[in-house]
């Protein structure tokens, strides 16, 4: 199954992009700002992203600009969604590394056309922690290991606290 990390601050354009994807069998996970995406990349494992051009705190340009900058990400494929009264420069979308730009409200055929065609084009097969060299990929581990961390967290916490609680009580 595909899965699409996509980001638009618009509830309407998020619910509206999720119920034309999810109907056909694609994982949708959804945020509503630019520096969430960029955080969420690693957990998610996206196969696309579709990026609402202005992003609260990073526009769909950075994001493009920084995905295209690292190795684990850079074969990633990437739609801008703009609304009818977005202007914006096609060229420099394209030079930040948008490989498709739909214009909001979503058409369905238009919307499932790109995602199609982006995921057969088709990004490298990818294995969680590696990246196409084979090599571990670090920002992958590195999410991995924070998120085992904050699920373990509150149990260690609550451990450490009894052990204080504890060694302070056979002191008196």
């Amino acid at each position: 199954m595909s899965r699409i990390l996509l980001a638009d601050d618009s509830p309407q354009a998020l619910r509206l992009a999720e119920q034309i994807l999810r109907t056909q069998g694609i994982e949708v996970v959804s945020v509503t700002d630019g520096a969430v995406t960029l955080r969420r990349l690693a957990d998610v494992n996206p196969d696309l992203l579709i990026l609402d051009v202005y992003l609260p705190t990073k526009n769909a340009f950075d994001i493009a600009r920084f995905l295209r900058s690292q190795e684990a990400y850079r074969h990633i494929p990437v739609i801008f969604a703009a609304a009818p009264a977005d202007e914006f420069n096609v060229q420099d979308a394209k030079n930040a590394g948008a490989d498709a730009i739909l214009r909001k409200p979503f058409e369905a055929s238009a919307l499932l056309g790109a995602v199609q065609e982006l995921l057969e084009r088709g990004a490298a097969p990818k294995e969680l922690g590696v990246n196409g060299s084979g090599a571990l990929d670090r920002n992958t581990v590195r999410a991995a290991v924070t998120l085992a961390l904050e699920t373990a967290m509150p149990a260690l916490v609550d451990e450490l606290t009894e052990r204080v609680l504890l060694a302070l009580s056979h002191r008196g």
